[in-house]
């Protein structure tokens, strides 16, 4: 097949795929391609906030120490390859479509999902290009996400928890830490990100003991925030100063969940140094979380689309003068309460929709955010982004694009924006 076609292969299956009660569908594809999983060793990692962030930490300091590193990550941010990688490159067009051709052959049902699909060209790979480990990103939950095929993990990891996917996951963070749990297994170890509830460490406690899994949770105590800056994060832990390139307090706390896994694997044979974790803290980077974009006037562009997400952008905004935002959110998300506290912050907002099958129409999410601020429902995210970009030049301020991982994409693959 071509590129177009293997696309048009791939966006053939539903993104969910139809309803499943267990994991027998994503393992019957992994037998009929000859069960790649079983032939790689994995850093497991879900939560609801911070993934994305804690697998590029952990992978770029396993790539530093001299280890082919498979990175899977979910959603795509700006095309559907840079989901799938090796020590930071993407798969080629030419594996992508070879391997695409060798499940397409596989796949007996329209049932698939596009991630169950996805994975399965992806595992291929890292055994064809054999990766030493994969820092593999659950889409969503775990119990039943079809990452969970993979034998026991070198690691697990469980970043922060809250209330995000509820209609899947359930409406209570307990709930939903019961699903997360879902990926510990046995004779391996499992390390959660700090300031998660009480409940969600007991829930998670239970099923590490039950598995015979050995609970890391970072001290608390010995971490503190030195600053942070459109430069990056400075913090302190365990006594260590490290600066991180990423904005944000909890780019801070993921820094930290990153450096526990990686002193755990350095038992387990992946000799990691203090010196490579504190450099890959220092230079990953993930665009679209707190992405700041120098300019006349500076844009800063994020992804986050649940409460927590959106306290993220908005504990770095706070205290930035005059904010015009461009705004736009999916119906499946928590609208109300996203522009609610985005707008408290902002000086206008500028609303659009258009980039999602399922965005809140402009008109909606302006009225909402009238309540708050000033707000414009706009046609085109080009003209939101021309009327923000202006409003901020004549008022020494900043642009804010936010609500949606969608919408950041969008944002940032349109250059002449």
């Amino acid at each position: 097949m071509n590129i177009d076609e293997t696309m048009d292969f791939i966006n053939s299956f539903s993104k969910s795929g139809k309803a499943i009660t267990d994991l027998s569908r994503a393992r019957g594809l992994m037998e009929r391609v000859g069960n790649p999983e079983k032939q790689l060793k994995f850093i497991h990692v879900a939560g609801t906030n911070g993934k994305g962030s804690t697998v590029e930490y952990i992978s770029n300091a396993l790539i530093r120490s001299g280890f082919r590193t498979g990175q899977f990550t979910s959603p795509f941010i700006t095309h559907y390859a840079d989901r799938i990688r090796i020590n930071g490159r993407e798969i080629d067009e030419e594996s992508l479509c070879e391997i695409a051709e060798t499940v397409k052959n596989a796949a007996d049902s329209r049932d698939y999902s596009q991630f169950e699909i996805t994975m399965a060209i992806a595992m291929l790979w890292y055994v064809r290009e054999k990766c030493d480990i994969v820092v593999l990103e659950v889409g969503i939950g775990g119990l039943l996400d079809c990452t969970n095929v993979i034998p026991s993990p070198v690691a697990s990891v469980i970043t922060s928890i809250s209330l995000d996917h509820t209609a899947i996951l359930g409406d209570t963070v307990e709930k939903i830490a019961v699903q997360k749990a879902g990926i510990v297994k046995e004779n391996s170890a499992v390390v959660l990100s700090m300031y998660n509830k009480k409940s969600v460490g007991e829930i998670v406690g239970k099923a590490a003991s039950e598995k015979g899994s050995l609970l890391i949770q970072p001290d608390a105590d010995a971490f503190e925030i030195l600053g942070i800056s459109a430069e990056g994060s400075r913090f302190r832990y365990c006594g260590r100063e490290y600066t991180a390139a990423m904005i944000g307090r909890w780019q801070c706390v993921n820094a930290v969940t990153a450096i526990e896994v990686c002193r755990y694997i350095r038992s387990c044979g992946f000799d990691v140094s203090e010196d490579n974790i504190a450099k890959s803290i220092e230079t990953s980077r993930v665009k679209a979380r707190v992405q700041f974009i120098g300019g006349n006037p500076p844009v800063i562009v994020d992804g986050g689309h649940n409460p927590d997400g959106v306290e993220n952008v908005i504990s770095f905004v706070r205290g930035i003068k005059c904010i015009a935002a461009v705004m736009g959110m999916v119906d499946s998300k928590d609208y109300e309460s996203s522009v609610r506290r985005v707008a408290q912050y902002c000086d206008v907002i500028y609303t659009v929709d258009g980039f999602a099958y399922n965005c809140i129409p402009a008109e909606k999410l302006a009225e909402t955010a009238g309540r708050y601020t000033l707000s414009d429902a706009c046609t085109t995210l080009g003209e939101a982004v021309g009327k923000a970009k202006k409003y901020a030049c004549e008022n020494s301020g900043t642009v804010l694009v936010c609500g949606s991982l969608y919408l950041a994409s969008e944002y940032l693959n349109n250059t002449e924006l």
